[in-house]
């Protein structure tokens, strides 16, 4: 009997993962989103607080004119507030045709995954909410976990 591969299996099964990332921080590690999902990458910016929101969400900022609600990627995946710093930036994602701000600690860099870069993410261990990532991505010596950012806005917001 031949035992299947099962890392290519999996692989197979997502083939929609391989591609181009925004990578970013959040602590001390590193997550993707894929490129196609980004409006755009600002600075921080005023944001004001919405009554009655659950923590995750920061409030709303005023982005020439449009008013987007930002969620703090900190909040989300129980790493705790910290003090902001020149780094932090807010990932505009384009959802839906929905824009949504997610607030990171820094921007790293425009990183591209193969098939032969990915990994299914294990069921245990991540340290967040494995439903929030679609594979584990491998590319100069750094493992980054790649997210399923229309998961991470659909699960936020039928938490809500």
């Amino acid at each position: 009997m031949t035992r299947p591969n099962s890392h290519n299996e999996s692989i197979k099964a997502l083939p929609d993962v391989v591609g181009t990332y925004l990578t970013f921080m959040i602590g001390t590690e590193e997550y993707g989103v894929d490129i196609q999902s980004v409006s755009e990458i600002v600075g921080l910016l005023p944001v004001t607080p919405v009554p009655g929101s659950p923590p995750v969400v920061l409030g709303v900022i005023n982005l020439r004119g449009k008013v987007i609600p930002v969620l703090s990627m900190r909040i989300l995946f129980n790493l705790g507030i910290v003090e902001a710093t020149k780094h932090n930036v807010f990932i505009i994602i384009e959802n839906d045709a929905k824009l949504i701000g997610l607030s990171v600690d820094q921007v790293r860099e425009v990183a591209s995954f193969t098939k032969d870069d990915i990994e299914p993410p294990p069921n245990y261990g991540l340290g967040i909410d494995a439903a929030y990532v679609r594979a584990i991505g491998k590319s100069e010596g750094k493992i980054r976990m790649l997210l399923d950012i229309k998961r991470v806005l659909d699960l936020h917001s039928k938490s809500n």
